[in-house]
């Protein structure tokens, strides 16, 4: 990168670094449709929510890696459904873990070559395992900085789980930037503490009211243009 680059980056990493904006719940969704499930996603989103309870409250989540932790909710997920019988869980979770495999595939030289001149944090919800499933996918050495919710104690959009990032980075607010999918978890937040801000989200998705944000992409692959525009605009 030949420009002024930032010292640290944060990004979210479900729907960030693994999909293109979209979230786990709608991926699932797909794959559960797929493999013949018949809940619409108005009916399905609370029983993925309930899912993603059990995952967080279950201590043995904690020891999963990334395939493992698909092919557990895909498993909860289908155990819940109403129409359980005719579906293949080992099924839906493949389908779900190729398609996030291509894309983190895609994504690692994005994330290599902006290694070389900032320092990388991921910011995320999670369920304790995140720093096992960044380094089952070959993300772990580009990030300095890694905030699990549930090891940390606290969840975005707390201003204290980004600043605790930034702090082990140590960058500035001012000088960095945030880089996610969900707008009022990750850039509404992250954009009133004085990053700038990359909104990751399909080109369909509405802006929400009011919002306030540096960049939009739509696939990673957009962001080291994004980066250099602003940092040089």
């Amino acid at each position: 990168m030949g420009f002024g680059a930032p010292a640290g980056v944060l990004f979210d990493f479900g729907g960030t670094l693994d999909a293109d904006g979209v979230r786990w719940a709608e991926r699932f969704h797909q794959a559960y449709r797929a493999e013949g499930g018949s809940l619409d996603f108005k009916t399905f989103e609370p029983l993925f929510r309930t899912t993603d309870r059990e995952l967080l409250h279950n201590s043995g989540t904690r020891r999963l890696g990334f395939q493992a932790m698909v092919n557990a909710q895909a498993s909860l997920i289908v155990e819940a459904s109403p129409d359980a019988g005719g579906i293949d869980s080992q099924r839906v979770g493949a389908r779900f873990h190729a398609a996030a495999i291509e894309v983190v595939k895609r994504n690692r030289p994005i994330l290599e070559r902006l290694a070389r001149q900032s320092r990388l944090g991921v910011v995320s919800n999670f369920t304790g395992n995140l720093d096992r499933c960044l380094e089952e996918l070959g993300l772990a050495g580009f990030f300095e900085a890694v905030a699990d919710s549930a090891v940390v104690g606290q969840e975005k959009p707390d201003p204290r789980i980004f600043t605790r990032a930034l702090a082990a980075l140590g960058a500035a607010p001012e000088e960095s930037w945030m880089v996610g999918d969900n707008f009022e978890a990750d850039i509404r937040p992250a954009q009133a503490l004085g990053l700038r801000t990359c909104w990751l989200a399909p080109a369909d998705r509405p802006t929400p009211p009011g919002a306030l944000f540096t960049a939009r992409i739509a696939r990673l692959p957009e962001l080291l243009p994004a980066l250099e525009t602003a940092c040089t605009g």
